[in-house]
């Protein structure tokens, strides 16, 4: 079933956030916690230190009437950093392969910082683009 999620990024802090809001919502997180260090390694990826190991990949919190929470950390190996426009996206996990196409095709328009819909080695196929507004989407479907 479709839903729409709020997807949260932090530098190395995500497990204490998420305890944290776990605390005010009284909620656990739902589904496996997955870090980095639990990916198969692929070729050409850069090595993961051990502490970037222990960082948080993908996790998910219900909070309020459904809406989910989630949140992974960034790497700062890897070139990320956390800033406004960055830290907070709208995730939207539709139906269909097609509509997850369309959705990202009309988002894009005249956007920028787009990755393209891709199938990732998480299991998703999965794309990120930030719209003419600013807003950063994510779109995502089991595979």
């Amino acid at each position: 079933m479709a839903r729409v999620s709020t997807y949260l990024n932090f530098m190395g802090n995500t497990e204490d956030a998420f305890a944290f809001y776990g605390d005010v919502f009284g909620t656990v997180p739902e589904g496996p916690v997955m870090r980095f260090g639990d990916l198969p390694d692929r070729p050409g990826s850069p090595s993961l230190s051990e502490d970037e190991a222990r960082q948080i990949m993908h996790i998910e919190l219900p909070i309020l009437a459904g809406h989910v929470l989630m949140a992974t950390d960034m790497l700062a190996s890897q070139g990320h950093s956390l800033r406004v426009g960055n830290n907070t996206t709208i995730s939207l996990q539709p139906d269909t392969r097609a509509e997850a196409d369309d959705l990202y095709r009309k988002l894009s328009v005249n956007g920028s910082d787009g990755t393209g819909m891709n199938e990732m080695p998480w299991g998703q196929y999965w794309g990120c683009t930030l719209d003419q507004f600013g807003v950063r989407w994510m779109i995502s479907l089991p595979l």
